[in-house]
C-alpha cells in the first residue's frame, strides 16, 4: 500500500524521497500498510511487532542520514567577510592546481617533481613505521595507506569534530592529490626505475614487492590507473563540496 500523507506523523512524501520504500514514512519510518491494518476495527489485535523492529531500523538510518547531511553542509551563522574571501581565493587556487594533476595523468616527471610529493613524502615513510607491527605486507603497504588515510582522518576531523566543513573539503582534496601521488610509483612495479628515498635499490621498491607478493604484476598499470581515478575522483568531489559550502556560507557573511 503507498501514501503521499504519512496516517502518523502526517509527513508528506517529497520527489526527494524516491529511493525509499513507498510503503515506508522517510520521516518516522512505520509501514503505511500495517499502521493502518493496526489501527483499522477489523483488525483491533494485530501484531504490530515486525512494524516496531522495521520502524527503528528506518528510523536510525534516516536520522543517521540527516545527521550526517547536516554535518557535512554545517556553515556558521555569521561569516567574517575577509575570511570569505581568503577561502574563495583558496578553492580557487586547489581547482587550478587539481586541474594540473588531473590533467598531468599518471605522469612521475610532473606528479613527483610537484610541491605537494614532497609533503607526502614524510607521511608515507612514517607509514612504514607504524604497520611495522603488522607483518611484512603491512609493512610495505603502509607506506601509500598512511599517506591517503591520513588526509581522508582529517577530514573527519575538521567535519565532526571542528564543525570547519571548507577545512573538511581542503583535506579531502589533500586526500585524492595523494591517490594520484602513489599512482607512478604503482605503475612503475614492473620496472623499478624510479629513485627511491635513500638510494634504495630494486629490492626496496614498495609496489613492486607488493603486486609480486600479490602475483598481479601483470595488473600493474591498471591498479595504477585505478589509483589515479579514485584521486582524480576525490579532488572534483572535494572542489564542489567546497564550492557549495562556500555558496551557504555567502549568505551568512557578517557585513563590514
Amino acid at each position: 500500500m503507498t501514501t503521499n500523507i504519512c496516517p502518523k506523523c502526517r509527513y508528506q512524501r517529497q520527489t526527494i524521497d524516491h529511493n525509499i520504500h513507498p510503503d515506508i514514512c522517510p520521516s518516522c519510518g512505520i509501514v503505511y500498510s500495517k499502521f493502518i491494518a493496526k489501527h483499522s476495527p477489523e483488525n483491533p489485535a494485530y501484531d504490530s511487532e515486525p512494524e516496531a523492529e522495521i520502524s527503528i531500523e528506518m528510523e536510525t538510518a534516516i536520522t543517521l542520514r540527516q545527521q550526517l547531511i547536516a554535518a557535512c553542509l554545517f556553515v556558521p551563522e555569521r561569516i567574517d567577510a575577509g575570511a570569505f574571501w581568503a577561502r574563495v581565493a583558496c578553492l580557487v587556487a586547489f581547482t587550478v592546481w587539481g586541474g594540473y594533476f588531473i590533467t598531468a595523468g599518471v605522469d612521475w616527471e610532473k606528479i613527483g617533481s610537484s610541491f605537494m610529493h614532497n609533503i607526502n613524502l614524510p607521511f608515507h615513510e612514517f607509514g612504514h613505521v607504524l604497520f611495522m607491527p603488522f607483518g611484512e605486507f603491512l609493512m610495505i603497504l603502509g607506506g601509500s595507506l598512511f599517506q591517503v588515510l591520513l588526509p581522508l582522518a582529517l577530514t573527519c576531523v575538521f567535519v565532526f569534530k571542528q564543525s570547519d566543513t571548507f577545512a573538511g573539503s581542503i583535506t579531502l582534496w589533500w586526500c585524492g592529490q595523494s591517490f594520484i601521488d602513489v599512482s607512478p610509483y604503482i605503475a612503475d612495479a614492473e620496472y623499478r626505475a624510479l629513485p627511491l628515498v635513500g638510494g634504495g635499490g630494486e629490492e626496496s621498491h614498495d609496489w613492486g614487492n607488493l603486486l609480486t607478493m600479490m602475483d598481479a604484476l601483470d595488473n600493474t598499470h591498471a591498479i595504477a590507473n585505478c589509483s589515479f581515478g579514485i584521486g582524480a575522483i576525490l579532488i572534483i568531489v572535494a572542489l564542489v563540496w567546497g564550492g557549495w559550502i562556500l555558496k551557504l556560507q555567502q549568505k551568512n557573511i557578517v557585513p563590514i
